[in-house]
């Protein structure tokens, strides 16, 4: 159901470079009436609130608020960002230690005050948090996921758009990390070697650490994901992506939060059935699946 102007209210944990990045994104694109800023530091959420709206101030923008777990009520989409970013040289899953503390203290404040809104998990790794989030929070399916692979399937399909010199999307599926998988099968024949494709998917892999390695972190990309998302959530015009959400059976999948092509609305996230993988894919599925659940459970 299309979300009523009156009701959009967004609440961001985590205002970091990540978090704000993503209240700016939303502010830009008129998607809410009210964003909530919740952070334990909160001279920084103020900083950062003020700097948003204050650059804002002909443009029309939501109300910013620098609150706290309790504002979270009425929110139609809770966006959790908190934890600490990844260094020069991790891995997005060296961060889980660390992060998944953080997110189980997170979980908790959002059980005391939720009442209604979708959950998307953007602290990395993403998978990882997104299956802890899911199985503690306990809210019907789909309402809990996380950004997952949408950020690889962009980068990747830019890359094939300025090799190719046409518009390209290609989705990108499994973990948000050294094994996500691009699905070469769903754009059929594309003139591209096996090594081509191999050099454009080491580039993806690789383009976080580069990124991090240059300027200390990322958050435009993912700024801008978040707000699709957002968008399609308060406006209910669905959008189908790669994100990452727990699997109940399919794709022979159990118990495991991973990216897969997904129908994006007001309800959250719905795994799109039918989505052929060829033989070579689903295996690396199913081995990405078996790697993630032992990092999961």
């Amino acid at each position: 159901m299309y979300v009523e102007k009156s009701q959009r209210k967004i609440s961001i944990i985590g205002t970091g470079a990540v978090g704000s990045a993503i209240a700016y994104a939303i502010m830009m694109r008129g998607l809410a009436d009210k964003i909530v800023f919740i952070d334990t530091n909160k001279k920084l959420a103020n900083a950062e609130l003020l700097d948003i709206k204050h650059g804002l101030h002909n443009i029309p923008c939501a109300e910013l608020v620098n609150g706290d777990y309790s504002d979270i009520k009425d929110s139609s989409i809770i966006i959790v960002t908190a934890g600490r970013s990844r260094r020069e040289g991790e891995s997005r899953l060296d961060l889980a230690q660390d992060n998944i503390k953080i997110a189980a203290e997170i979980t908790e404040n959002i059980k005391t005050y939720y009442n209604t809104g979708v959950v998307i998990v953007v602290s990395n790794p993403v998978d990882v948090i997104t299956y802890y989030m899911t199985k503690h929070l306990n809210l019907a399916k789909g309402k809990v996921f996380g950004t997952g692979c949408m950020l690889d399937s962009s980068r990747l399909s830019a890359i094939l758009t300025d090799y190719l010199g046409k518009n390209v999307e290609i989705p990108v599926i499994g973990e948000h990390g050294n094994f996500q998988i691009p699905l070469w099968s769903a754009i059929g024949e594309c003139g591209l070697s096996e090594s081509q494709k191999a050099a454009m998917e080491d580039d993806v892999r690789s383009m976080g650490a580069e990124i991090i390695a240059g300027k200390g972190k990322t958050f435009y990309g993912i700024a801008t994901c978040a707000a699709v998302l957002a968008g399609a959530i308060i406006s209910d015009i669905p959008i189908c992506t790669s994100v990452s959400t727990v699997l109940d059976g399919e794709y022979g999948i159990k118990d495991t939060a991973l990216s897969i092509p997904c129908l994006i609305n007001s309800n959250g996230a719905k795994i799109l059935s039918g989505v052929t993988l060829s033989d070579e894919e689903m295996e690396k599925l199913i081995k990405t699946a078996s790697f993630l659940h032992s990092e999961e459970v």
